[in-house]
C-alpha cells in the first residue's frame, strides 16, 4: 500500500501545484515579477518535477496492492476500450486545435463547434482516458494512478471555469451557461458533432493506433 499511498500524494501535489500557480491571485504576480516566458518554464518545470516521479513510482508498482475489482475483458469489453481510448484521443487532439477559452493563454472567448459537446475538450479526453486504463486495471496502485488522470480533468476544468468567470467578463459567462461541462451533455451535441473538425479526427487516430501498435513494447 505504501506505492499506492505515493501516487497519491503526489497526484495531490502536481494538481495543486498547477492550480495554485494558475490563480487569479498568484499567476499575475509571478508572471510580473518573472516575465511570461521564465514563469511559463518555471511552471513547466515544476509540473515535470512531480510528474515524472508519479509514473516512475507507478511503473515500478504496477498491478500491485489489494484486488479491488477485475473486470473481464473480452473482445466485446477490449473493442470498447480501444474505442474509448481513441475518442479520448480524438477530444486531446481537438482541444489542442481548439483551445477552450478558459485555457491560460488564450485571450478571446471564442465558441467553436467543439464546445458544443464539452468545452473542455483536452481535459474531457484526458478523464476518459484514464477511465478506458482504469476499468480493466483494479488493482489498488492501478486504481490511484488512473484515477488520479480523472480527478484532476475534472479539478482542472472547474478551476479553469472558476477563473475565466472572474477574468473575461460577460462573454465569459455567457460561454459558460451555452457550453456542456461534461461530454455530450448539453443541448447543441449534434452541431458539435457535426462541426467535429476532421484533422482532430485523423490526427487522434493516428495516435491512438501507434500507441496501441507500441504498447506492449512501450508500457507492458
Amino acid at each position: 500500500m505504501q506505492a499506492t499511498l505515493t501516487i497519491i500524494a503526489l497526484w495531490i501535489a502536481f494538481a495543486a501545484s498547477h492550480m495554485a500557480l494558475s490563480a487569479v491571485s498568484i499567476r499575475p504576480r509571478l508572471v510580473a515579477a518573472l516575465g511570461e516566458w521564465p514563469f511559463r518554464g518555471l511552471y513547466s518545470l515544476i509540473a515535470f518535477a512531480i510528474f515524472i516521479p508519479l509514473v516512475w513510482v507507478y511503473f515500478e508498482n504496477k498491478h500491485t496492492g489489494p484486488l479491488l475489482w477485475a473486470l473481464p475483458v473480452d473482445h466485446a469489453v477490449r473493442g470498447l476500450l480501444y474505442l474509448g481510448n481513441g475518442f479520448a484521443f480524438v477530444l486531446i487532439a481537438a482541444g489542442y486545435l481548439n483551445p477552450s477559452p478558459a485555457m491560460v493563454g488564450v485571450t478571446e472567448v471564442k465558441h467553436r463547434p467543439i464546445h458544443d459537446i464539452t468545452r473542455h475538450p483536452l481535459f474531457a479526453g484526458i478523464g476518459l482516458w484514464g477511465l478506458m486504463h482504469m476499468l480493466p486495471n483494479g488493482s489498488a496502485s492501478d486504481v490511484a494512478f488512473f484515477a488520479g488522470f480523472i480527478l484532476f480533468a475534472i479539478a482542472g476544468a472547474w478551476h479553469q471555469d472558476a477563473r475565466i468567470a472572474k477574468t473575461r467578463g460577460q462573454d465569459a459567462k455567457r460561454f459558460l451557461t451555452e457550453t456542456p461541462f461534461f461530454p455530450f451533455t448539453g443541448n447543441n451535441t449534434l452541431r458539435g458533432l457535426r462541426g467535429f473538425s476532421p484533422l482532430a479526427v485523423v490526427a487522434g487516430i493516428a495516435v491512438a493506433a501507434v500507441i496501441r501498435y507500441f504498447h506492449a513494447t512501450w508500457f507492458m
